[in-house]
């Protein structure tokens, strides 16, 4: 599948996601959350009669108590922020472990997400569209980073991944996928520094990234996937 295809693609599962009617469990201090009450966890999501129901700074709680019940706020729900464009930060807590698909998709206004380094995945298209982004630390926790994650995240100009802080200076519209679990790097950037540890190159890996000027790639990488470097002109 090209880049082009998989961002149409996973851009129409998000809309698709968007117009399912949703309803939350719990609100508290303006922010809504659905339950697992069997794990006494929560997941932060948004109003069903609202659907951009977050604007200027959001700090989300590390635990609620509804009802008398405690609860662990352990993830970012899908589309829990989506087209939140008055959004403008967003702190994170250490008890949540993953931020799920479209979660701040669209999200023009956002300047600053704080990531703790309890995060172990960020899902498809997390951040896609977030053109005022400009700086992002992901911390060495993360094991998964979704296609798309970063996907016209135009105003971005550097992401830092953990440990080793390589930069990745971002030209435009640029995507930046980092696998720490399997060791695969995809990413389209200006300037690029691979991690040591990186093995692979994944398919379409820098596809049409036209403002790519150099790379240096490590010994301990085996394998370039297709079309890597296509249309890098």
């Amino acid at each position: 599948m090209s880049t082009f295809t998989k961002r149409v693609c996973i851009s129409a599962i998000c809309l698709i996601m968007a117009v399912v009617v949703y309803a939350y469990d719990a609100a508290i201090d303006g922010i809504y959350y659905d339950l697992n009450t069997e794990n006494k966890e929560a997941s932060v999501t948004y109003s069903s009669y609202d659907y951009a129901s977050y604007s200027g700074i959001v700090t989300i709680p590390n635990y609620i108590n509804v009802e008398g019940t405690g609860y662990s706020v352990t993830s970012i729900g899908e589309l829990a922020f989506e087209n939140c464009e008055n959004l403008t930060s967003v702190t994170i807590p250490n008890s949540v472990k993953t931020i799920g698909n479209c979660a701040f998709w669209g999200c023009r206004g956002l300047v600053s997400v704080t990531i703790p380094n309890s995060v172990t995945t960020i899902g498809i298209s997390a951040f896609q569209g977030c053109r005022s982004l400009t700086s992002l630390t992901i911390p060495n926790s993360v094991i998964s980073i979704g296609d798309l994650a970063f996907q016209d995240c135009s105003g971005q100009t550097s992401i830092k991944v953990e440990p080793g802080n390589p930069v990745y200076n971002s030209a435009g519209d640029c995507n930046a996928i980092i696998e720490t679990a399997t060791k695969t790097l995809i990413a389209g950037c200006k300037n690029t520094i691979i991690p040591s540890d990186i093995t692979a190159i994944g398919d379409d890996a820098f596809s049409g990234c036209k403002g790519l000027k150099s790379i240096a790639i490590p010994n301990n990488v085996t394998r370039i996937g297709k079309r890597a470097f296509h249309f890098c002109i």
